[in-house]
């Protein structure tokens, strides 16, 4: 894990110095075209104190010291330390992506199991059909859609269009603060789960029919199990291994954020930190961002790989070392 993680911040290191465009030019403000010899002075300035202008190798350097030390540095936008910016997005992000994630896998798991047990009936093949239309519609359409649907005067006007709380949900008491949050919420949930109902249901379903057309299917029923002993005990523990691999991309998913939802409802989340700091070239946000995501996809993997020994015990790491 630790070369892995080395070599995705020096790649990501490499690229964002590579790319074009400077982000002294894009923060310095418009005072920089008015004064070419103090804009030139300032930006001097700036670049000794963001250390841009040491060679490469020593700016990596000093960047991998510091985030040994849990130090991302500043950002070169907002002249504030990076980490507190993450602080600030970072419980945002979280819920939104932990109110999808529960949601997703309430809903999917049990439709899954009953999708696959209705095999080639009625049930089966409109879920199917409903589900594939849900896999087919872009985010950003149906983000649109349902703004202009459901958030303006000309149709419904149920949900806010934007952002997370009302101008005055400060003064509020908690309950119907947590009221006034949920209403702001629940536009942009949406967005996040109606595409993964789709995903992993499909994944259950035909995870379950593969299982329980096996032998030792038959084997249980044979035997006189009941049906819920079957179905659970046996076909679902053994069709698991694919929604394992989708849990374990879901760790850095939830706290990466999704740049297109945060974008339509404006909401201040990591994905939106993320993309502005791609646009205005902020190096330090930039690799904070994909150093979190790095680690986290790791984590992920490594988890991944454990709940699959615990899920199905033929499955040994020690017999592949």
């Amino acid at each position: 894990m630790v070369p892995t993680l080395l070599g995705i911040t020096i790649m990501v290191f490499a690229i964002s110095r590579i790319a074009p465009g400077d982000p002294l030019s894009l923060t310095m403000g418009p005072d920089a075209q008015l004064d070419a010899e103090r804009a030139a002075d300032v930006r001097e300035a700036q670049m000794k104190f963001h250390g841009l202008d040491k060679p490469l190798h020593i700016q990596y350097g000093i960047w991998l010291w510091r985030v040994v030390r849990f130090d991302f540095g500043d950002s070169i936008k907002h002249h504030r330390p990076v980490i507190e910016l993450i602080k600030e997005r970072l419980p945002i992000t979280l819920t939104l992506n932990v109110m999808a994630f529960v949601i997703i896998y309430t809903v999917s798991l049990p439709l899954g199991v009953f999708a696959a047990m209705q095999h080639k009936r009625f049930f089966d093949r409109a879920s199917s059909i409903f589900l594939f239309m849900l896999w087919s519609l872009p985010v950003m359409l149906v983000g649109q859609m349902l703004i202009g649907y459901f958030c303006g005067p000309a149709f419904k006007s149920w949900f806010p269009p934007a952002g997370l709380s009302s101008n005055y949900a400060d003064q509020l008491p908690f309950f119907p603060w947590l009221r006034d949050r949920m209403w702001h919420l629940v536009l942009p949930v949406f967005c996040l789960t109606y595409t993964g109902f789709a995903y992993l249901t499909k994944q259950v379903r035909a995870g379950m029919l593969d299982n329980l057309q096996a032998d030792y299917i038959r084997t249980a029923r044979a035997k006189g199990l009941s049906n819920r002993v079957v179905i659970f005990r046996h076909a679902f523990r053994n069709s698991i291994i694919p929604v394992i691999t989708i849990m374990a991309t879901l760790l850095p998913a939830m706290l990466g954020g999704s740049v297109i939802i945060e974008r339509i409802f404006s909401i201040p989340g990591m994905g939106l930190l993320a993309f502005e700091a791609v646009t205005t070239r902020d190096y330090n946000v930039v690799m904070a961002v994909a150093t979190i995501g790095g680690v986290l996809n790791l984590i992920g993997l490594l988890l991944g790989d454990i709940a699959y020994a615990m899920a199905d015990p033929r499955i040994s790491f020690e017999s592949t070392m």
